[in-house]
This record gives structure tokens, C-alpha cells and sequence, in this order.
């Protein structure tokens, strides 16, 4: 595939930094990676996966700061480094914090900036995305316009915000109700979201092996983000790939059942190159992508937009 990417820079990568949250019970601690030289750099505030932490993802993370990105990520309070126990009483509203969090590192960036050595005055505050992979792709999603139905199906919430100008929501949970498995309807009713208002731009990537167990569904229920929102959309269907879509949860990650490099590469140039067209520095490689996926002819996977 014919992507333009620029050369790789040295990344910088600080942690913990650690925002105050005296609501939350713990404060919030953040990774920030960023290429060591350059100005202006576009931000991505990342949302991990259940369990998971700052210090995953680093084969999308390390690839998105080499190529001229500051990545900001935080540690939820599912991560198993806190340990929270299932009784704690702020355990039923996870899905919430985990929203506030990514606002919380919005509202927090002059600190941020200032707690990297060399990276102060060189973030584009008019220029943040943000991504998430399966329970981190639903909370960003909340940021994209994303709603969580209540009981009688009306839209909770409007979590929005204005700040966020555009989304990568990868291997993230469709919707609810009877497409819930009995388990996941019992155990996590906040998995029932609308994205009847989710207008802001976003490239949702599903695996067309990737079955729940969360849902009566196959894998097209991953594929909802992208056909029930609005707007500016496109979907990056990837062949074979399962909820790891192909390792970009860790290097040598335990949890990766379609190990693929060539899967991850192409992940890690698709999403660079939507976040540059979708933040309006560069959409000659996006134009690339997309020229080259549409084709149908592409060995693993496929683009289609709207």
C-alpha cells in the first residue's frame, strides 16, 4: 500500500504524570509519548481496553508519537495496576469516570505540557483526537456524541466534546439491548449506547473474526458505530482480524489470539493517515488508503465511507 509516511523521529515518553482527582478516590495517572523534535503536534487522548492501562498499546502508540503525534493515555480505574475490588462502590460507574477521565486530561493539558521535558509550547490545542479499543472505544465514543440509553431506551447524557475533532474507535461494542448476550445485559447496562448523535468525524476499524461473547451477534456488531452514526464516517474492515486485531494491545501481548505484524502495520498507517486528513495536516495519504482499500483487491481488508 502506497502510504506517504514521514520518517521516523526518537519519542519521549513520561510517566506517571499525575493529574489531581480528589473526586474520583485516586488520582488520575497519564502516560505522555511525543516525537523529541517538531512543532504543533497534533494530540490523541487514548482510552485502553478493560483491564489494560498507560502502558499498553505501544505498538499503536510508539508508531503515532514517532510520526509526529503527542499521545496522552490514561490509566482507568478497571486497570488491574489498581486493582479496584468488584465491591467498591464506585465499580457501577467505570464507564463514567472513564469518560471524565479524557476530559479531565483535556482540562489538564497546560499541566501535562509542562511535566514533559521539552514539550512545552509545542502542542496544537486546535488539533486533538481521540481512540479507543473495545470498552476504551466506547468511552471515546461518549466524546464523539455517543449517548448510553436508560432503561426505557431514552438517550442519557450528552458526554460530548467540542474539543475532540475526530475519532478512531477500534474493535469497539455495538449495540444493545437483545443483540447482549444474558451476561453482559445483567452485568453491564452501560453497554447500551446510541450513536444516533455521534456527528463528530471518526474511523471505526471492526474484525470480521471478531466474535463476543457479549453479544447474540457475529462480528458486525462492531460495525455499528460506523452505520447507525451520522455524519462523516469510514470502516476498516479487517480480514481475519479478531478483538486484538492482530496485537495492538502490547508486543508480545497474551491476549492476542490473530497475531498478525502485517495486520498491525497497515493498522498503524491507516489510523496515522485518517488523523492527519481528519485534523487538516495532510490528506493525500488518506486519499491513498482509501483509493487502494476501495479497491476490493487488498489482501487484508477493506475501506468503505460515507
Amino acid at each position: 500500500m502506497d502510504i506517504n509516511v514521514n520518517a521516523p523521529t526518537p519519542v519521549i515518553s513520561v510517566k506517571p504524570v499525575v493529574l489531581s482527582a480528589p473526586d474520583r478516590g485516586d488520582d488520575l495517572q497519564v502516560r505522555v509519548s511525543a516525537p523529541a523534535t517538531g512543532h504543533d503536534l497534533p494530540i490523541i487522548v487514548f482510552s485502553h481496553g478493560y483491564s489494560s492501562s498507560m502502558d499498553g498499546y505501544t505498538p499503536l502508540v510508539d508508531f503515532w508519537a514517532a510520526h509526529g503525534f503527542a499521545v496522552i493515555q490514561p490509566t482507568h480505574l478497571d486497570s488491574k495496576t489498581l486493582n479496584l475490588p468488584p465491591e467498591d462502590p464506585r465499580t457501577p460507574l467505570i464507564w463514567r469516570v472513564r469518560v471524565d477521565d479524557l476530559k479531565r486530561v483535556l482540562d489538564q493539558l497546560d499541566l501535562i505540557e509542562a511535566s514533559v521535558p521539552g514539550l512545552s509550547g509545542r502542542l496544537d490545542r486546535s488539533r486533538i483526537a481521540v481512540a479507543g479499543h473495545s470498552w476504551g472505544g466506547q468511552t471515546a465514543s461518549m466524546l464523539l456524541g455517543a449517548r448510553v440509553l436508560d432503561a426505557n431506551g431514552q438517550p442519557g447524557e450528552d458526554m460530548s466534546d467540542s474539543r475532540i475533532k475526530a475519532g478512531v474507535l477500534l474493535a469497539t461494542t455495538g449495540k444493545g439491548g437483545a443483540d447482549l448476550s444474558p451476561f453482559a445485559a445483567e452485568h453491564f447496562p452501560f453497554m447500551n449506547p446510541s450513536f444516533a448523535d455521534m456527528n463528530t468525524p471518526a474511523l471505526v476499524v471492526a474484525g470480521d473474526e471478531d466474535q463476543s461473547m457479549l453479544s447474540t451477534r457475529g462480528p458486525d456488531w462492531f460495525t455499528d458505530p460506523y452505520f447507525l452514526s451520522p455524519g462523516s464516517k469510514s470502516l476498516l474492515t479487517l480480514f481475519g482480524g479478531q478483538h486484538s486485531l492482530g496485537g495492538i494491545t502490547g508486543y508480545n501481548a497474551t491476549e492476542t489470539t490473530d497475531e498478525s505484524p502485517e495486520r498491525v502495520a497497515l493498522l498503524q498507517r491507516i489510523t496515522w493517515a485518517y488523523l492527519r486528513s481528519a485534523l487538516g495536516l495532510d490528506h493525500s495519504s488518506w486519499a491513498a488508503a482509501c483509493a487502494s482499500l476501495e479497491e476490493g483487491s487488498h489482501p487484508l481488508g477493506r475501506m468503505e465511507s460515507k
